[in-house]
């Protein structure tokens, strides 16, 4: 069975960080490109970075600067280091493939910036 496990949300002050984790089992994560989406209240899922099978990696604009995506492909997990948070970025957080076919989607974890 596949399953996408999404932690390490909360809530966070703005100017915060947090450290998301994706743990994948059933499925490899390894040497696929895969990334991280957001789903804020009231919008539609977005793309928000994106890491190759090869480690290059890729941004949205409203992040680049902020935001590091990483993988670890011996633990089959990724991870997505979250810096200099905003408002904006409230959402549920979600992991899964890039650029091919998605696994089914987690239920995500949820990160709120407010003060």
């Amino acid at each position: 069975q596949v399953n996408l496990l999404e932690s390490g949300g909360g809530l966070v002050q703005p100017g915060g960080s947090l450290r998301l984790s994706c743990a994948a089992s059933g499925i490899s994560f390894s040497f696929k490109p895969v990334a991280w989406y957001r789903q804020a209240p009231g919008k539609e899922r977005e793309w928000v970075t994106g890491i190759t099978r090869v480690g290059t990696t890729d941004y949205s604009d409203s992040v680049k600067g902020r935001f590091i995506i990483s993988r670890d492909n011996a633990k089959n997990t990724m991870y997505l280091q979250m810096n200099s948070l905003n408002a904006e970025d409230t959402a549920v957080y979600y992991c899964n493939f890039w650029t091919i076919a998605y696994a089914p989607w987690g239920q995500g974890t949820q990160v709120t910036v407010s003060s």
